[in-house]
């Protein structure tokens, strides 16, 4: 019996590259539990890890080839959204396709189905908090030069505005800059309470190490969805000052689905897996989602698939086995303050 191959659509390099080992470890724990089960529609299930590199174009191109050489079912992607539909064109729908990231939630093709939270759904009480917990009324946006990072921060202007609060300044990079100079002068200049930066993976690093070179991490507060336990480990603990993170997820997050989750984690992966993640776990959520549409479809068929999107299916993610909408988050966002390097919730928004 041919196995149902996942394709695993990740960028093993570039600036997104440091979430892919804990993308695959996720990828194949999803995986491992379908298999302990009855697979899908009573196959075995294989998952096939395809590098998307680094640009929309290679990510396009892995997709083709992940379809028409290595003749995948379904895809899951963890890329940034400018691969996204990229990678919607070159596979014309011939497979379904579950983009798991947050992303910045502008209505995306109806051949992708999107799991993972928007920036609205992430930003909103956290900006909220902000301007009322610690008073902050001047906000700096800055971040990389594409879609994510620039609609995402379009929707931050309307939020700070509705709160009552003021842009001090916006600034964006090309992906992989790490010349940070004038944005920091610029932020300085503006006597900016709060900077929400959006920059992706490793120049995300960069930039935080820049920030608090710049010695502003003591008077300036942070705030960002696109920091996650990957990223705050790449940084000293002392460069987590004043630092707030939202997310639908978090490792330190204590419940008993998560507690059962870490533990399936950690005993398939020994004491130094890579770590557990809001990126990694939105992989394990996306091969379980696709599990779930294709044994509520009877089908692989991507047309027949696409008449659930949004409906309401059991799937299993670190929360635990859920009826969840399979599109878009829909599930509680925290706001966690960093003390080094954990992660300390001051707020949920349900």
């Amino acid at each position: 019996m041919r196995s149902v191959r996942i394709g695993l659509l990740v960028p093993l390099s570039g600036s997104a590259g440091l979430w892919a080992p804990s993308a695959e470890a996720c990828g194949r724990l999803a995986v491992s539990e379908l298999n302990q089960a009855a697979g899908i529609m009573r196959r075995p299930v294989e998952l096939i890890v395809v590098n998307a590199g680094e640009t929309g174009r290679s990510a396009a191109h892995a997709a083709r080839e992940a379809v028409d050489e290595l003749a995948v079912d379904g895809l899951i992607g963890m890329l940034p959204s400018y691969a996204r539909d990229p990678v919607v064109q070159a596979t014309q729908g011939q497979v379904p396709f579950v983009y798991t990231p947050q992303f910045e939630g502008l209505a995306t093709n109806a051949d992708v189905m999107t799991t993972g939270e928007t920036a609205g759904e992430l930003m909103a009480p956290a900006i909220r908090w902000l301007s009322e917990a610690k008073r902050a009324r001047r906000f700096f946006l800055c971040g990389n030069d594409y879609i994510w990072p620039r609609a995402s921060l379009q929707i931050a202007k309307r939020l700070i505005a509705g709160v009552g609060c003021t842009v001090t300044g916006e600034c964006y990079l090309p992906v992989g800059a790490h010349d940070f100079d004038e944005m920091l002068d610029r932020i300085k200049i503006t006597r900016s309470d709060v900077v929400l930066p959006v920059f992706l993976g490793f120049d995300c690093i960069a930039f935080s190490r820049a920030f608090c070179a710049a010695g502003l991490s003591r008077h300036v507060l942070r705030f960002s969805s696109a920091f996650d336990e990957t990223i705050v480990y790449g940084l000293d603990s002392s460069q987590t000052e004043n630092l707030f993170v939202a997310s639908s997820y978090f490792a330190s997050m204590h419940s008993r689905n998560n507690g059962a989750f870490l533990e399936r984690y950690y005993t398939a992966y020994g004491d130094n897996p890579p770590p557990p993640n809001g990126y990694g776990e939105s992989c394990y959520e996306g091969v379980h989602a696709l599990a779930a549409l294709i044994e509520r479809a009877g089908s692989f068929d991507a047309r027949e698939l696409r008449r659930y999107y949004g409906r309401t299916l059991q799937r299993r993610t670190a929360r635990g086995v859920e009826a969840q909408p399979v599109v878009g988050g829909r599930h509680p966002v925290h706001l966690a303050e960093l003390d080094g390097y954990d992660f300390s919730l001051v707020a949920t928004s349900h």
